[in-house]
């Protein structure tokens, strides 16, 4: 099928059944009518409408190479600056139907496995067949528009840092047998946003050290269906406050599930396979395909969505306290403003300075991404502070819509209306601060941008090792000295 609409999508996912567990139980029955995932998929269905909608279809999508048929634009390769600002407006469409809180939405990982697809060169001499699986599986993914999610990362238990301190034998995920239909993997990965709403799952963790760099049972690149039998999904808890727009208007669309998908002796057909055994190459993939740039592009559509939405509220909330001529909140708000410019700064300078790469795509410019990936996750703590610090006590004194409708509904019109707002609405715009900064839903958020591409130290040192003009300005110091 060419783009899919909502009810495809919905359809799809209540079709495939996986293993999903949650709070000791395996959930039965149709997963979109579940209140952990009811209203995240509602929102992800209106995304896929946009699709087909006359408005937005030429923005959203584009020709197939392969058939003719309109197919998502987040898949497209770029290969012109024409390209590149063409899948950000796509991008920043969607960024702004979730307001920048869905952090797995579907063209990330489009746009991800975009970039490993491109590079497929790299596999071409020594594995053809890896690389011919590849290319083959972006075309089946573009073609049926698949919801795809990944996992990139291990549990503690399968790291090396933990392995140096236990001397224990690591609970790494591993191959543990090849036979004439495929691999078979047993182990356990973290952190797969929205596993449980996807169709299938791109999984390429990061190798743990083996004696064999060409034959590791560690190493591994594959993707398969989210339903496949020995595949499990384990939810933590939900954080949907409940199904009440009113009470909790964020939580009630943008709850994504984070799972830990456990891989018990699953069967993963050769055809899946895209990289297998060779360490060397895996980190190769990893960093010659620049999927950390793709992807970066369309984080800042969704970062750039996000500190809109934040700068909104905290607006309402300064117009509804009264709060607009005091300089101490005037300067609070100053600082989200020039994080927003700053964002639409570097997302500017990354197309603009573009340039072709070796696998023919229109590369953006890594320093202002990679500047952008340091940035935020530093900012965002501190603009949810903000709303911390702008709703005080609102933030706490937040009654349900019920109590408006019950007996002491003309007690609180009386003293809970703010300036130019009745009770009720100025409740309502504190229970959406509430959620922002209080809630658990909230907090998930924070911690999620604090980490989005990794710790701090990570971050940094992309950065740091990345940024090619540091030779240069040293040099210049060195002939200022001279």
């Amino acid at each position: 099928m060419p783009v899919k609409h909502g009810a495809g999508y919905i359809e799809r996912i209540n079709r495939n059944l996986p293993d999903v567990r949650m709070a000791g139980e395996r959930l039965e029955g149709v997963i979109s009518e579940h209140k952990a995932f009811k209203g995240l998929m509602a929102t992800q269905a209106s995304m896929y409408d946009m699709q087909l909608e006359s408005g937005w279809a030429a923005k959203l999508s584009y020709t197939s190479p392969l058939t003719g048929d309109p197919v998502g634009l987040s898949f497209k390769q770029p290969k012109t600056k024409k390209d590149l600002a063409a899948r950000r407006e796509m991008m920043q469409v969607w960024a702004y139907r979730h307001h920048g809180f869905l952090g797995r939405s579907p063209d990330y990982m489009n746009t991800v496995l975009m970039a490993f697809a491109a590079a497929a060169g790299l596999l071409d001499e020594a594995y053809p067949q890896y690389a011919a699986n590849l290319r083959r599986y972006y075309d089946y993914c573009r073609e049926q528009d698949i919801t795809l999610s990944h996992v990139f990362i291990q549990p503690k238990a399968g790291r090396m840092s933990s392995f140096l301190q236990t001397f224990e034998e690591p609970e790494a995920a591993r191959v543990i047998d090849r036979n004439k239909d495929g691999i078979v993997v047993r182990g356990a990965f973290l952190l797969d946003t929205q596993g449980a709403t996807a169709d299938e799952v791109l999984v390429f963790p990061q190798p743990f050290p083996s004696l064999s760099m060409e034959d590791s049972e560690y190493t591994f690149a594959f993707a398969v269906p989210s339903n496949l039998a020995g595949v499990r999904f384990v939810c933590r808890e939900s954080f949907v406050g409940g199904e009440s727009a009113y009470n909790y208007p964020l939580s009630s669309r943008f709850e994504e599930m984070d799972t830990l998908v456990i891989f018990e002796d699953a069967l993963v057909p050769w055809d899946r396979v895209f990289l297998l055994g060779d360490e060397r190459l895996a980190f190769r993939l990893v960093e010659e395909s620049r999927f950390h740039t793709h992807a970066s592009v369309q984080i800042m559509c969704k970062n750039i969505a996000k500190t809109e939405f934040l700068l909104g509220t905290l607006e309402l909330m300064i117009e509804a306290a009264g709060l607009d001529s005091h300089d101490h909140v005037i300067e609070k708000v100053t600082e989200i403003i020039v994080t927003l410019e700053t964002l639409k700064a570097l997302q500017l300078a990354a197309e603009k300075g573009a340039a072709a790469d070796r696998w023919g795509s229109m590369l953006p410019d890594r320093k202002p991404l990679l500047a952008a990936n340091a940035y935020f996750p530093r900012i965002y703590p501190r603009m949810i502070e903000i709303i911390q610090l702008i709703g005080g006590s609102g933030l706490i004194m937040i009654p349900e819509d019920s109590d408006f409708a019950g007996a002491i509904g003309g007690q609180l019109n009386r003293y809970l209306k703010g300036i130019g707002l009745d009770a009720q609405k100025n409740v309502q715009l504190s229970r959406l601060a509430w959620e922002l900064s209080v809630s658990a839903f909230g907090g998930r958020q924070t911690v999620y941008e604090r980490f989005f591409f990794g710790n701090a130290s990570t971050v940094n040192s992309r950065l740091y090792k990345g940024y090619p003009g540091r030779e240069t300005f040293k040099n210049r110091v060195r002939d200022f000295l001279s």
